[in-house]
């Protein structure tokens, strides 16, 4: 007979207030480009890996001949976002991450350049496990920072110093950025790459993510026009 034992949650999650350390820019190896095709048209995808461990995406896109294209002049748009499962996978109305990666995907395809999915930034760099914390934080009324702070930590525990190196390793040292979030920006600039516009990444509130996307714009510092959510 197989011998069985409830696991201790504690031996496989983090504690609240405890974040799982992912900040080495060490690039360790990288994939050949292959061929995605999507609703949105054809990117070239590779993969990132990096000594922390940490594995992330780039998305190239790619015109009607299969070369890549990176717009117009000097300065391709490039998207950085952030891994959320319940929003890019399970279509999680709490947020605006979802649609804002297809949406980016759709301005990248437009315009050329590239999108860049890090990884292990689940709920702005907290992880799975605390986000969902943060979650029943926020359905007890704590808004998504307030939410963070209440667990030990960070409003905002993302490193951009790995999507750096990928936008340097693909060639890209000066950008357009499709971005609602200054901070993306200032994070870049800090790695010594050029930022000349911020292009808006426009999502339509519904009613579950109006709360949520009021916090990014008033605590935040997102540019972010709200109009009365859909359904209201």
């Amino acid at each position: 007979m197989t011998d069985t034992r409830r696991a201790d949650p504690e031996e496989f999650f983090p504690e609240p207030g405890r974040l799982v350390p992912r900040t080495d820019p060490e690039l360790l190896a990288v994939t050949d480009p292959v061929t995605v095709p999507t609703q949105h048209g054809s990117f070239a995808v590779r993969a990132w890996g990096f000594a922390d461990g940490s594995e992330h995406l780039s998305a190239t896109a790619l015109g009607p001949d299969g070369t890549p294209v990176l717009g117009s002049d000097e300065a391709p748009y490039v998207r950085l976002h952030s891994e959320c499962l319940t929003g890019d996978v399970f279509g999680s109305r709490r947020c605006d991450c979802g649609p804002q990666l297809q949406e980016g995907l759709r301005i990248i395809a437009r315009h050329g350049g590239t999108l860049v999915y890090l990884r292990q930034h689940e709920g702005r760099g907290i992880g799975l496990v605390n986000k969902l914390r943060a979650y029943a934080l926020q359905d007890a009324g704590l808004d998504t920072l307030d939410a963070n702070l209440e667990l030990g930590l960070p409003a905002d525990a993302r490193d951009y110093r790995q999507a750096a190196r990928i936008l340097e390793g693909l060639g890209i040292t000066t950008l357009h950025l499709v971005t609602n979030n200054p901070a993306k920006a200032e994070a870049l600039e800090q790695q010594g790459l050029t930022v000349r516009t911020l292009e808006p990444d426009v999502i339509e509130p519904v009613p579950e993510n109006a709360r949520y996307l009021a916090t990014k714009r008033d605590r935040m510092r997102h540019r972010i026009l709200l109009q009365p959510p859909a359904g209201t």
